[in-house]
This record gives C-alpha cells, structure tokens and sequence, in this order.
C-alpha cells in the first residue's frame, strides 16, 4: 500500500485530473493504478513520490520489462508519471523531474533473466537417467554434457545443435561455434564441461549412435539431429531441480552474468557471446556497475558514513 505522504500527493492529482482536467473516472482509475504501482516500487527503497529520482524511474521500468510487461503498458505507466511530475513540478512541490531523459520504452534493451549460482548448480547436477537402461544413461549423460557446454560457452540452441564433433577440441579445451550468419568463434570450455564431454564422447554418444553414424556432436536416439524442442525441453526438465522453469537463453544469459558479476570485461563477453556490436553486450553493465558499487562500499575507507 502506498505510504501516507504518497497517498496525500496521489489524491491530489487525482483531484486534479477529475475537477480540472474533466478526464473520464475510467482514466483516473488507470493513472491511479500506475502511478500506485510506482509508489510501491519507492516504497522498498524507503522513498515518496517526492523524492523519487530518475534512478528510481528506471529501475522501475527495468524491473516492468524483466516481468514481461509489454512496451505499450510501460509506455502507459511513464506517460501517467510524466503527466504527474510535470504537475508537481508547476505546483512547485518538487524541484526537479525525475522523468527527464528518460527513454521511451522502444528504445529500452530488456534486461534478460539469470539464474542464481546455486540455481546452476542444481540444474548441472540435476541430469540423472529415467532407468538402468544402457539408451536413459546415455541420454542422461548427453544432457549434462549440453547443459555444461550452455553455462560454459553462452551457446544459442542452435549453435549447441549445430556442434560437428570435428569442432570439438577437448584436448585443449574449446569448441568451435556457428553463430548468426554462419560466423564462426572460438568458446572456451571450463574443467566441468571437458569432464562431462569426455564421459559423453567415452560412454553415451556411441549408444546414441548404434550402427549409424553422424557428424554431429550432440545426438538423439539412433544417430538423430536433435530438435529445437527437444533441446528446450532438456533445459526445461533439467531446471525443475532449482524449482525453476528455465530456458537455453536463460542459461547462456546466466553465463554472461556471472562472468561479469566476477570481473570480466564486456570485450571478453563479447567474443564469447558472439555479439557483433558491443552495445548489445553492454545489456550486462548494470551487473558490473552494482559490482564496482559494492567493492567500492567495502574497500573504500570513507565508503561508509562515519557515526
């Protein structure tokens, strides 16, 4: 619910729209609605209406789009707050509008999702077979392998499907990936995902394969190109173990997040990633910019105020 002083600011404008404005009590409800869900976010951050700032606008909207909230609703929801900071802002109960300079929600990149660590961790070791058939343990160790790959080189589904097994270099520790427009890069493979390709290529990929043959990596029951399906719902499976529904993209951005979360620069992202502009990549500053806060507030000798 919203604070005391945000109510009295609220009602208001409210009255303001109704008695001056003569809008219609349907569009009232509408600002009053938007305008409300912005003072709960204020709220978390012990902060009113009036001393809301432009931070706080766009985390507002940030946090819109990560619940999948459409461009149009958000639109929606800013134009009702620009409408009630450009009223404050003539009745000169505020000094400034937190709404200036804010992009419209067209020109918004939408945050992607990340799992947790632990949330990964659980999914990578959540691939056991459906029984002690020689084909389920096989499959079981297929989807661990994918799912190591994923975390480890932000694969796209189609990239991870695409891998010939002439492009695996396990004995150095890559792969070589195809990306959009048939771009080739080169992925790095950390320690868990050459362990689990190397039990996959020793133990299961031959049982997948029985008297046929493939060029591709990863495989279905007798030697088949794995399905877009088919990969999405390994991954959904596989995260139900986090209590989680996750997708391949989810872990691909997880991927990025962490890396940027423990100190990678968005150049290396970048080439991982396989972004042909940076400024796609740089969806994941916030990450390193609440990361150098946070060192920040802990190392700095005067981070902190003093009592």
């Amino acid at each position: 619910m919203p604070s005391e002083p945000n109510t009295r600011v609220l009602s208001r404008f409210l009255d303001y729209l109704k008695i001056e404005k003569g809008l219609a009590p349907l569009t009232v409800s509408a600002y009053a609605t938007d305008i409300g869900q912005f003072a709960e976010s204020l709220a978390k951050r012990k902060r009113t209406l009036l001393k809301a700032r432009r931070s706080d606008m766009r985390n507002f909207i940030q946090q819109l789009f990560a619940n999948s909230v459409d461009g149009r609703s958000v639109g929606r929801k800013l134009s009702a707050l620009r409408h009630l900071y450009r009223y404050l802002l003539l009745d000169k109960l505020i000094e400034h509008d937190p709404t200036l300079n804010i992009d419209s929600p067209k020109q918004w990149k939408v945050l992607p999702k990340a799992l947790a660590r632990d949330e990964m961790e659980a999914i990578l070791s959540g691939s056991h077979p459906a029984s002690d058939r020689q084909q389920d343990e096989a499959i079981a160790l297929r989807n661990r392998a994918m799912l190591e790959v994923f975390y480890a080189g932000a694969l796209r589904v189609s990239e991870i499907i695409g891998i010939k097994l002439e492009d695996l270099k396990l004995d150095v520790g890559y792969v070589l990936v195809r990306g959009k427009g048939d771009k080739e890069r080169i992925v790095p493979l950390g320690k868990s995902a050459q362990q689990a390709l190397a039990e996959y290529m020793k133990e299961a990929r031959n049982v997948l394969m029985g008297r046929n043959s493939s060029p591709l990596l990863f495989l279905g029951r007798r030697a088949r190109k794995l399905t877009r399906q088919r990969v999405w719902q390994i991954v959904r499976t596989a995260s139900l173990s986090a209590g989680r529904h996750a997708s391949p993209h989810m872990l691909r951005h997880s991927c990025a997040t962490h890396m940027v979360e423990n100190g990678a620069d968005l150049r290396t992202v970048q080439t991982i990633l396989g972004h042909a502009d940076i400024s796609t990549t740089q969806i994941y500053t916030h990450v390193a910019l609440d990361r150098l806060k946070n060192v920040y507030q802990k190392h700095h000798p005067r981070a902190r105020a003093r009592a």
